[in-house]
């Protein structure tokens, strides 16, 4: 599942969870210890193959042996196996992550030299280093533009055993001088884990991390900033992303009028991700959309579904407004429905709603295609909103639950709105719910 094409992606999750900060947000993401236990699992993969690019130089040497000075020479060293079995990832409180590995392993083939007294002789050997343990601290947080960034905290490993075995003419030589070479290749190894690992992180890591988008376009409208809001709140239970989850829109961006309150979590751990949105990030939605004009929908008569009596013409409205018809007979009728404000969101325990208030502008077509106006509704609404997270994207779907009607002018003379009702909740349900819910 794990290629080398997105290690810099499974590496940054856990950087990403961890740089979130002080000012409220409007989205928060909780990682547990199961969280992260999952993307080590995915990530150990990655870090075993740039560790298994270790490269060990050519070394030589001399010992004093019983048979005098004893000059050796190690090359052609190359990297076999490579294992890092046992691994742990965990929340560092006000820092970032710490990965703990122990018992990796790894096997090296090479070639030997060896020269004593008038004897020159050479083979092959095959070294296995056991123990290895690494430790590394992870220290994260973020930039002016709200991406994450990291540095290396801090790194050590140790290597707790060297078993060297070599092979061809007079090897019992090597014998002679074991501990010298053991030392020399544990030191050797040992050296170079530490520069790989922080070598990995400047090289690949922290310029990924410089190129993740903090915005993304939603339509040729909105976007939405989901860009970091400061330093993260980790403690040992778990890390929290802080999402800045503000839509804005594109043409020209304006704070909204409004901040966002303060998002609580549950201190819940049993599942290895969270999700908490506040009514901010649907409420700057709400803001953006009406800003810009996009809060007014058309209803004309070919939107009605067929099988509903009451037409949008005045031969159907002159039943329920007999002056309407008197006035206009037999013509089309346009209803233009828009949002008199930006539209807000309550969200409490177990229950999302919204209460728009909207105008409804009823016109006649006339014959030559231009509008008479015909009268005009105030409605107010109570609609539950319900969300979900479907391939990555927060979802709503709003029903409506009332609806109440006041006229606020007529052209067509006094009428009582009650007759109306069920008309107007039909066209809302059946042919506005619909294309808001499409945006």
């Amino acid at each position: 599942m794990v290629s080398s094409s997105i290690t810099p992606v499974l590496l940054s999750v856990a950087v990403y969870l961890c740089a979130a900060g002080a000012v409220n947000p409007g989205f928060v993401v909780r990682l547990t210890q199961m969280g992260l236990d999952y993307a080590r699992q995915q990530g150990m993969t990655v870090l075993q193959q740039e560790l298994a690019k270790v490269h060990l130089p050519d070394f030589s040497g001399s010992a004093h042996s019983p048979v005098g000075k004893v000059k050796y020479h190690f090359d052609s060293m190359k990297i076999r196996n490579f294992q890092l079995p046992n691994s742990q990832i965990s929340p560092m409180p006000g820092v970032g992550l710490k990965l703990s590995i122990s018992g990796g392993f790894i096997e090296i083939d090479g070639r030997w030299h060896v020269k004593a007294l008038h004897i020159s002789t050479k083979g092959g050997f095959n070294l296995k280093v056991e123990g290895i343990s690494i430790s590394v601290g992870l220290k994260v947080g973020s930039d002016t533009s709200g991406r994450p960034t990291i540095a290396l905290s801090d790194c050590s490993n140790h290597i707790s055993d060297v078993k060297i075995h070599v092979s061809g003419k007079l090897s019992w030589l090597v014998d002679l001088f074991r501990h010298n070479v053991d030392n020399a290749l544990r030191k050797a190894i040992e050296n170079q884990i530490c520069p790989l690992v922080s070598n990995s992180i400047t090289s690949k890591l922290e310029p990924l991390l410089q190129t993740l988008k903090v915005t993304a376009k939603i339509d040729n409208v909105a976007a939405i900033d989901y860009s970091l809001t400061g330093p993260p709140p980790v403690t040992t239970d778990c890390v929290d992303v802080q999402l800045k989850g503000e839509f804005f829109e594109l043409s020209h961006r304006t704070p909204p009028p409004f901040s966002p309150p303060a998002l609580k979590l549950p201190s819940d751990h049993s599942l290895m991700v969270y999700f908490g949105v506040s009514d901010y990030l649907f409420n700057t939605a709400g803001f953006v959309y009406y800003t810009a004009g996009k809060l007014i929908f058309n209803i004309t008569d070919n939107m009605i579904p067929k099988d509903f009596s009451i037409r949008l013409n005045t031969s159907s409205f002159g039943v329920l407004i007999p002056q309407l018809k008197k006035m206009y007979p037999d013509m089309l009728m346009k209803l233009k429905i828009s949002s008199t404000s930006a539209p807000s969101l309550d969200i409490r325990p177990g229950n999302i709603t919204i209460s728009p208030h909207i105008d409804i502008q009823a016109y006649v077509i006339l014959p030559n295609s231009s509008l008479a106006p015909a009268f005009l509704l105030n409605l107010t609404t109570t609609a539950l909103a319900k969300v979900a997270v479907k391939s990555g994207w927060i979802v709503g779907n709003l029903e409506l639950s009332r609806v109440l009607m006041d006229l606020k002018h007529s052209d067509v003379g006094p009428f009582s709105v009650v007759i109306l009702n069920t008309a107007v909740n039909y066209y809302l349900s059946k042919v506005i719910l619909p294309q808001v819910n499409r945006k």
